[in-house]
């Protein structure tokens, strides 16, 4: 069961992702949470090193699709800017939204990697769903009232992990 809660992989920033390399590897496009993963989850923009990132993300000719369980006022504020899609209020880790981004990209799910800070939402939503799943550390220290009771819950789920050598994981 904990199994479910297993990135595919894990590293520290957004940044450290290579387009270049999803791109050898297949990979159409992103679907990727807001708060804490690209960005910290009270700031509205997008810092210039992620814009850089997106950009050369689109040189790639990937696609990015922005699913966050926040409401659409924190998304669309985030996402408009930058001409990202996104669905808000995604339910995560419930499945549909996941099936709803890879179905408006156009692309199949063996195409996409999810990414998120989330072992609760992101990794779980994305792993039940069948995608290949990038874990990175928070970018903020802190959370969202509703998050803070998950991370509680992944301390623990990260601590089992790293105990049986699955997981090495920065806080």
């Amino acid at each position: 069961m904990l199994k479910k809660f297993l990135p595919n992989e894990h590293v520290k920033s957004i940044l450290d992702i290579s387009p270049a390399e999803l791109k050898s590897r297949g990979i159409k496009g992103i679907i990727t949470d807001l708060d804490n993963t690209l960005v910290e989850w009270d700031r509205p923009t997008a810092t210039p090193s992620l814009i850089k990132w997106f950009d050369e993300i689109k040189r790639q000719n990937i696609l990015v699709t922005i699913v966050s369980n926040n409401n659409e006022e924190r998304v669309k504020a985030f996402s408009d800017p930058l001409q990202i899609p996104f669905i808000f209020r995604a339910r995560k880790p419930m499945m549909p939204a996941f099936h709803r981004a890879i179905s408006q990209m156009g692309i199949k799910k063996e195409e996409a990697v999810v990414i998120g800070d989330q072992l609760l939402t992101d990794v779980l939503g994305g792993n039940r769903s069948g995608f290949h799943t990038i874990l990175v550390v928070p970018v903020a220290q802190t959370d969202g009232f509703w998050t803070k009771f998950n991370r509680f819950a992944e301390r623990r789920i990260l601590n089992w992990f790293r105990k049986k050598g699955m997981l090495q994981w920065e806080d």
